[in-house]
């Protein structure tokens, strides 16, 4: 039976970040190519959507980038990435297109969301975030245990951390905590702990969940990315494949037992579908050399499907 797409606008510009810069492991900087491999493009036009694949942002290698500090590493080529991509994201938003980001590890979502923040300002609109993910990625310099940027992309959305990278959309906080939410968490460092609750973000736990169940926790979920004053104009969806449980996405560099199983993943998807509100999305954190016949990555397209409008009947 042919799927059609829920949402508003038919435009997608696929945008890969080939960044592995911001994790300690090699193999994720191959994950947009995992994805395309495994069917993203025809996937998403049957679902009648026109896809515009702009190619990958130039990264480059570790061996080459520069580690500098090792409390912020490889602060400076992840910056120069993710000012390339803001700009992308942009030019994409201001065509009426809604970016689909892959990363790459989830430093990516500076950049996708620096170019979110400079639309927004533009046309004058308010966005919301769900920021679905098994970690917190709320360390800063100063909270870090690794160093590894790919633990701060949220902190630095909501506008703590480096100058560098919390000024990347020429103003901050990126979003308004108050329009985001941390859905699925189940592994926070000690600091990320202290750090959402100074920034009052709303962080949804595993065991939320389990003891109410997805649909109603993203419900409250929902109403907090576009309730409110004004309703709000739409959210960006990031998605880091590792909110999964591993042993249904063993792919990926960080995983955490207890995580979601792919029917609550995909209902997350549908209900973001639902709304016809998601302006921009990424998907982060496919490593194909920890993964099984590229098993994770055709479950990432998958559950992109969803998320752009697939149903069942």
């Amino acid at each position: 039976m042919p799927r059609k797409s829920s949402n508003r606008t038919s435009g997608v510009a696929v945008l890969g970040v080939p960044m592995d810069l911001g994790s300690s492991l090699r193999g994720v900087d191959m994950g947009p190519s995992a994805i395309r491999i495994a069917g993203l493009h025809d996937r998403l036009g049957h679902l009648g959507l026109r896809v515009k694949d702009l190619g990958n942002v130039d990264v480059p290698h570790a061996s080459v980038a520069g580690k500098g500090s090792p409390r912020l590493k490889y602060l400076h080529p992840i910056r120069r990435a993710c000012r390339t991509l803001s700009s992308a994201v942009a030019a994409a938003l201001g065509q009426g297109a809604r970016p689909l980001v892959l990363g790459g590890d989830h430093s990516v979502a500076i950049g996708t969301l620096a170019g979110l923040a400079k639309f927004a300002q533009k046309r004058r609109k308010r966005f919301g975030l769900l920021w679905v993910d098994a970690h917190g990625d709320c360390n800063t310099a100063r909270t870090t245990p690794s160093g590894n940027i790919h633990g701060m992309p949220l902190a630095v959305a909501l506008g703590t951390g480096n100058r560098l990278l919390t000024t990347l959309a020429g103003h901050a906080p990126m979003i308004d905590p108050k329009r985001t939410v941390l859905f699925g968490v189940r592994d926070l460092d000690p600091g990320e702990r202290a750090n959402i609750r100074k920034l009052g973000l709303r962080a949804i736990t595993m065991r939320e969940i389990d003891e109410h169940g997805v649909y109603a926790m993203m419900q409250e979920a929902l109403q907090t990315l576009t309730g409110g004053e004004g309703g709000g104009d739409g959210f960006h969806l990031s998605f880091d494949i590792d909110s999964l449980d591993p042993s249904y996405a063993p792919g990926v560099g960080t995983p955490v037992p207890g995580g979601l199983t792919v029917r609550e993943a995909h209902l997350i998807m549908e209900l973001v579908a639902d709304t016809g509100r998601m302006v921009s999305c990424e998907l982060v954190e496919v490593n194909p050399v920890l993964d099984r016949a590229n098993a994770t990555a055709k479950l990432a397209v998958d559950l992109l499907e969803s998320a752009f409008g697939a149903s069942i009947l």
